[in-house]
């Protein structure tokens, strides 16, 4: 695991903040607002505390406040205000920024204040739809571009992973109510990132069904080994990275000759459909481009 990131360059800014590196660059010479440290080459480089003060920044000025009046507010009053403004439209990217900001100081504390806080407004299902969704997103690009580390990335995925098995439990409790089908969830082989897996199957078990969820890295022997247990079996495999570009179709080809059946379907969801040849697509295949469109879809 690589070296937990506390310096950023204007480049992380830019992608932590969504403001351009150049607009940056020309606040912090007019205005001042932030105070970097520089190479012997004279390369810029922030710490935390810049980085938690160009979020604040950030949500005042989408907000309507001019940079030329924030510049003149002091440290202290900057995240007063941030706290006093917030209103029903802002809440979602303020809360998106706080479990940023926990997530690079691995702040425990900060994530269950925010997310409780959260709670106190919203549901559940409100919550990860308008914030943990557009925040996996985001900390997927971060790590992308190496703005993160795996052990940042792991840190908040851990703890969105709890309130996910938190609240799955208590639906798992209650009896079934529908027996048409029983769903199957799992990642395929080498695929890792199972936060929408698991967001999916407590959707489908709050809409009344029985799933089976297997997890990640599930080879397609354990799929046909659910055929001896289940009738109507329908297959959801989310896939984010695997199987990569080349062997998608592959792998699909495949499922549908060893997995599925009469009384079978298999549902794909995860960026890597986009590169699956809709012509191997059967009438028992179906892709959805985002979670709540599967949703709507059951």
């Amino acid at each position: 695991m690589n070296n937990v990131k506390s310096v950023f360059s204007i480049k992380d800014l830019e992608n932590l903040s969504g403001i351009k590196a150049h607009t940056i660059r020309i606040w912090e010479k007019r205005y001042s607002i932030l105070e970097p440290m520089r190479t012997e080459t004279n390369i810029r480089l922030y710490d935390l505390n810049n980085l938690q003060k160009l979020l604040n920044i950030t949500l005042l000025h989408n907000y309507g406040y001019k940079i030329s009046k924030i510049s003149k507010l002091s440290s202290e009053r900057i995240p007063q205000l941030v706290n006093e403004i917030i209103s029903e439209k802002s809440a979602k990217h303020h809360a998106i920024s706080s479990f940023k900001m926990a997530m690079m100081n691995f702040d425990q504390a900060l994530f269950f204040a925010t997310y409780n806080k959260l709670l106190s407004e919203k549901s559940f299902r409100e919550t990860f739809y308008d914030v943990f969704i557009p925040l996996i997103q985001e900390i997927g690009l971060l790590w992308q571009t190496d703005t993160i580390t795996p052990a940042h990335e792991h840190f908040i995925s851990y703890l969105i992973k709890q309130k996910l098995l938190t609240n799955t439990e208590k639906v798992q409790t209650l009896e079934p109510t529908k027996s048409d089908r029983v769903f199957v969830l799992y990642l395929p082989m080498n695929e890792i990132h199972e936060l929408g897996l698991m967001y999916l199957n407590y959707e489908i078990l709050n809409l009344g069904y029985k799933t089976i969820y297997l997890g990640e890295s599930v080879p397609i022997d354990s799929l046909k080994d659910m055929k001896k247990h289940f009738d109507n079996i329908t297959y959801i495999c989310y896939m984010t990275v695997e199987p990569n570009k080349s062997e998608v179709n592959n792998y699909i080809k495949s499922l549908k000759q060893d997995v599925l059946d009469e009384s079978s379907s298999l549902w794909l969801i995860g960026r890597m459909i986009e590169n699956i040849d809709t012509k191997i697509l059967s009438e028992k295949t179906t892709t959805f481009s985002s979670i709540k469109e599967l949703v709507e879809f059951i």
